[in-house]
């Protein structure tokens, strides 16, 4: 009886069957532990950014990691997250290869990319983007001390500190005050109370007071000594006052970094005062970079004069509280930076409103029998 056995366009015989029989083994048992064996887990390409990415041990943690791990269990599959290996998110570098964690999942050193990446145009064509999981847009923080809110009209008012100023309206009131008590109590104010007038009213009282502060004097003065004596104290500290108003205001005149009022794209790119700059080779830098609008083409021509680039997030924050430096990045980042930093604050404008996905290699886990991939296109 004679048998025949194809597997894979290979033909044995039951004659030759003795010297096939050990490379027809290694092939059923490929095809076997192909059809028995468990998936392997996604490699998972991220990047360090709070509070998306934070290592914790061997192991990581944050917004991105909990998004991960209710996909896997969703979808049912496990993974092996990494930190990318060059740091960067992804661009194209000079000879037009992609870098960071697009060049990873292009190159399939990585299955997918999970992290606070930015949907683009250009990214989409290396790589396949899920819908958005976060909306965001480009803001800037900077130094409280080196540009003001308020206006330039009222920047008098910043010589002295809030305090300051509530110390001498408190003084103000409590001296007028008191010089109107002595003047109705002591005799020396009126030689006939009956039938002279006492000329500190309450009204005077605070009209005399003021007129010392501004050194023009506002008769009558007072006649009793102890009056006298209040008036006296009154004039040396409103000298006093007067002397460290006019030093502040002169040393302030004289400054080169006078604070700003910068609310906007707009003031930052009309000052030159302030350095700014954004994550090189990063979306944002390309939104500049991109833009029709004259505003943001000047930013970008002064950023890339200037070189004013951070290389990673926290080079960015951290030179935004060291320096005269405005940092340009998204504005969920920055309003993280911010409640953690109390010396910084963010710009009230939002521009350029883009959303974080997830790249994954083009056409890979694009479903063909249905109108959507499990990853949410």
């Amino acid at each position: 009886m004679r048998w025949t056995l194809r597997i894979a366009g290979y033909k044995a015989s039951s004659e030759n069957s003795t010297m096939a029989s050990p490379g027809l083994l290694l092939l059923v048992a490929a095809v076997v532990h192909l059809c028995t064996a468990e998936p392997q887990p996604l490699k998972v390409t991220t990047i360090k950014q709070e509070p998306y990415t934070m290592p914790k041990g061997s192991e990581f943690e944050g917004f991105c990691m909990d998004l991960l791990a209710a996909l896997a269990e969703k979808l049912g599959f496990k993974y092996n997250v990494r930190l990318v290996k060059d740091g960067k998110y992804g661009a194209k570098d000079e000879r037009g290869n992609w870098v960071g964690m697009i060049g990873e999942v292009v190159r399939g050193e990585a299955d997918l990319a999970m992290a606070p990446l930015t949907l683009t145009a250009v990214r989409e064509e290396a790589v396949d983007m899920t819908k958005p999981f976060m909306q965001t847009g480009l803001s800037f923080v900077m130094r409280n001390d080196i540009a003001s809110d308020d206006s330039q009209y009222l920047s008098f008012l910043n010589l002295f500190s809030s305090e300051m100023w509530i110390s001498l309206l408190v003084a103000y009131l409590l001296t007028s005050f008191c010089i109107f008590l002595v003047a109705r109590i002591s005799p020396s104010e009126w030689s006939q109370p009956q039938m002279e007038e006492n000329h500190f009213t309450i009204a005077h009282s605070f009209w005399y007071t003021i007129g010392a502060l501004t050194l023009q004097g506002a008769g009558p003065h007072p006649k009793s000594f102890s009056g006298r004596v209040i008036t006296a104290i009154w004039w040396l500290f409103s000298l006093v006052v007067l002397a460290c108003y006019f030093a502040n205001l002169s040393s302030w005149l004289h400054m080169d970094n006078k604070q700003l009022s910068i609310k906007s794209f707009e003031d930052l790119a009309n000052q030159n005062v302030i350095e700014y700059g954004t994550l090189k080779g990063s979306s944002s830098l390309a939104f500049f970079k991109n833009s029709n609008n004259p505003t943001y083409r000047r930013i970008y021509e002064n950023m890339e004069r200037k070189q004013s680039y951070a290389q990673t997030m926290e080079e960015g924050i951290r030179m935004a509280q060291e320096g005269k430096y405005a940092f340009i990045g998204e504005s969920v980042s920055l309003d993280l930076a911010v409640t953690r930093y109390c010396n910084l604050k963010r710009c009230p404008e939002i521009i350029g409103m883009r959303g974080y996905s997830i790249a994954v290699p083009l056409g890979k886990y694009t479903s063909t029998k249905h109108s959507a991939s499990p990853w949410g296109w």
